[in-house]
């Protein structure tokens, strides 16, 4: 899954994974109704997998206990998306897109907040007068699996700030900071002007953050900027890029990473930081 790496930095996503468990609450809605048939398939095989795992590792009545208590403290300490986010749903978004023709895609990650200020086909998303990281100009294509461009497609673009945290997230941070929507032009293209995200750790002071040093694993997530991009009559996809050479490339926590999903940047002409361009192709709906 992941390695143990050491690095004396604090740069982390939120101050508590408990923050994603709010906003989704207030996102949730109603909940979806899954066949009883369904819900038997799953569980059942789910509960069976575990029961081979504790047979295959000889687990003890005393990790056994260790193991309730951690279940019962994620809970308390309102984890269970972040636990999710990070360990479960790459597999899930893996399935869901296997069928796809378009762009690859990747996790959401628990960070999204839908609204984001509305800023055309070329904008700069908002930031502080003194935000700090190397600029970095992101340009790009939306296509549909014929090579059609989608004019009017839409672009929601957010990140981390260079200590690697999100607005709404944590303290002290503009509400819409590095959070942005674009509309691609007539050619289908775009261009975001912000600025080059850094490495984080997700949150460690819960209980995702006890299981990671139990197990002797780094917490660490590559660099990456977080989309989606949709367009009428076509799929939304949801995606992250990295960029090459980046720290935890190799290692990330989230195991989200794929060789479709990475950046090259450039140096720009002018010397004022980097560019890099990234294309997007939608699948129909």
């Amino acid at each position: 899954m992941t390695q143990s790496l050491e690095r004396e930095v604090t740069a982390t996503a939120a101050n508590s994974g408990a923050n994603a468990t709010s906003v989704f609450k207030n996102k949730q809605g109603e909940s979806v109704a899954v066949d009883p048939a369904r819900v038997d398939e799953v569980a059942t095989a789910a509960i069976k997998a575990l029961h081979e795992v504790i047979r295959e590792k000889q687990v003890t009545y005393a990790e056994y206990d260790a193991l309730k208590s951690w279940l019962i403290s994620v809970g308390e300490d309102g984890e269970w998306p972040l636990f999710l986010d990070v360990w479960i749903e790459h597999v899930v978004e893996e399935v869901a897109n296997a069928d796809r023709e378009g762009s690859k895609g990747t996790i959401e990650g628990p960070y999204y907040v839908p609204g984001s200020p509305q800023l055309g086909s070329e904008g700069t998303l908002p930031m502080r007068e003194d935000e700090p990281g190397t600029p970095l100009d992101f340009s790009g294509q939306v296509r549909a699996v014929d090579g059609t461009p989608l004019a009017n497609a839409t672009v929601d673009l957010w990140h981390a700030d260079d200590l690697g945290l999100y607005s709404q997230f944590a303290p002290g941070i503009p509400e819409w900071n590095l959070r942005g929507t674009f509309t691609t032009d007539a050619d289908g293209r775009f261009m975001i002007h912000t600025l080059q995200p850094a490495p984080y750790q997700i949150p460690t002071d819960g209980s995702c953050g006890k299981l990671i040093a139990a197990a002797g694993w780094h917490a660490w997530r590559p660099a990456h900027l977080h989309l989606k991009v949709s367009a009428p009559g076509h799929l939304l996809i949801t995606t992250q890029l990295y960029f090459d050479g980046g720290e935890y490339i190799d290692t990330d926590i989230a195991d989200a990473v794929k060789p479709e999903l990475i950046l090259r940047p450039t140096a720009k002409a002018d010397g004022m930081g980097n560019e890099v361009g990234y294309d997007f192709v939608l699948d129909p709906a």
